[in-house]
């Protein structure tokens, strides 16, 4: 394992993210704030505790674990409070990488077959508070799980001596030398606790101080020199970016050399601004950041293509992309799968919004969601019974019928296709 990440976490507890080594002082009552800042500042990835007493704090910090990976764009593992399968479940759908079991709680230890057999041993990850349980449960971890969590400073060297598991640490030391002295073990992939999760942390700067004592550092690196790439007659490369997720095409900008670095080093789209002369990073005055998802280059060598996470709009008028005018044919084919989602329910906010005497839809928001929810449990019923029938036809017509009311609860409720997409991608 040669690079190494810095994993900031968040303790949560009634909504707050708190102090896990001490008495929980708050740190902060704004924990998606604390975790963008984290995204921003060039964290590798985010370890997130729940340590709700209740059922309710339990569903809040669930929900806070869902709301924070909408806005980050880096991996997340979470655990805390899972005592059946459910809960991982939850996690997982929340949009975590990994969900994390206690194996101080025999519960977690009783659980992760089932888990692991069910959604993927690449999905768990195991806290461990000592070396007596990994060597105890060993054979359930190495087979069920593929992440550890230490949760305390420890004999380093003994971790690669019993396990091949990759390991990240969780220490309250503020010492620098022993953050690196951690980093530079064999078995560890990553350090987290509370030098590295320090609010004013600058990740890419203590990067480069573990560089230069030797440590490889989780970060892009390009296959090719800046020197390689065709530029044009003002010594810029032009560079089209586009959703990594829809591949739309988003806006195009240009690089220099320093912009390409930049971009490289910090995983944060930089561009070259001709009309300024001067570097920019995309989203430092709008918060509208892209995040480097991958960068390539045509087979001239003369334009790259960037596939990034996009943080809202692309284009300074605010819309998503900068080529939203159409000057010539149509943008997508009429039968585009989204776009006709996207039309039809278009059609449904409208009607919301400007009633339409003896609209069906109308009517249906007139009734009311109880309607509303009758008629999509009706229509799923239909669903079931044309499947029956060995005509395709019918399946497609109930499924459309569905689908139709299933947008409508969408609009009553204020869930979009985006919102839908975005969680089916996560998933």
């Amino acid at each position: 394992m040669s690079y190494k990440r810095l994993t900031p976490c968040i303790f949560i507890a009634g909504g707050k993210a708190v102090r896990w080594f001490d008495d929980r002082t708050v740190l902060t009552e704004d924990v998606i704030a604390l975790a963008k800042q984290y995204n921003a500042n060039g964290a590798d990835e985010l370890l997130v505790f729940d340590l709700s007493d209740s059922d309710e704090d339990h569903e809040e910090s669930i929900d806070l674990i869902k709301k924070i990976n909408r806005i980050i764009s880096i991996p997340m593992v979470a655990g805390g409070n899972i005592r059946r399968a459910e809960d991982v479940k939850k996690l997982l759908y929340a949009g975590v990488k990994r969900a994390m079991l206690n194996f101080s709680k025999k519960v977690s230890i009783d659980l992760i077959k089932e888990v692991s057999l069910r959604f993927g041993k690449e999905k768990i990850a195991v806290s461990l508070n000592d070396f007596d349980t990994l060597f105890k449960q060993q054979h359930l971890i190495e087979q069920y799980s593929s992440e550890i969590v230490f949760m305390h400073r420890l004999d380093l060297n003994s971790v690669v001596n019993v396990t091949e598991i990759p390991c990240v640490v969780v220490t309250d030391t503020m010492d620098e030398s022993e953050i690196l002295r951690i980093l530079k073990s064999n078995g560890v992939k990553g350090v987290s606790g509370m030098f590295i999760s320090s609010v004013d942390m600058d990740f890419n700067d203590f990067k480069e101080v573990c560089m230069r004592a030797g440590i490889k550092m989780t970060s892009f690196e390009s296959m090719m020199d800046f020197s390689e790439f065709k530029l044009n007659s003002d010594g810029l490369i032009p560079v089209i970016v586009q959703d990594y997720k829809t591949n739309e095409v988003l806006m195009m900008a240009y690089m220099n050399e320093e912009a390409f670095d930049h971009t490289v080093k910090t995983g944060r789209m930089t561009y070259y601004s001709r009309s300024r002369n001067a570097q920019w990073v995309k989203g430092e005055t709008s918060g509208h950041f892209q995040y480097v998802k991958s960068l390539s280059v045509d087979c001239d060598k003369d334009t790259l293509l960037a596939k990034v996470d996009q943080v809202g709009a692309a284009c300074h008028t605010g819309n998503r992309s900068c080529f939203y005018t159409t000057i010539v044919g149509t943008d997508y084919d009429a039968k585009n799968p989204l776009q006709v989602f996207e039309s039809v329910y278009n059609t449904i906010v409208d009607r919301k919004q400007n009633p339409k005497e003896g609209s069906y839809t109308n009517y249906l928001f007139e009734k009311g969601i109880d309607k509303i929810l009758k008629k999509v449990g009706e229509e799923a019923t239909e669903i079931v019974i044309a499947a029956k029938n060995p005509n395709p036809e019918e399946i497609k017509y109930e499924i459309s019928d569905f689908l139709y009311h299933a947008m409508v609860l969408m609009v009553e409720r204020g869930v979009t296709w985006e919102d839908i997409t975005s969680e089916l991608a996560d998933r």
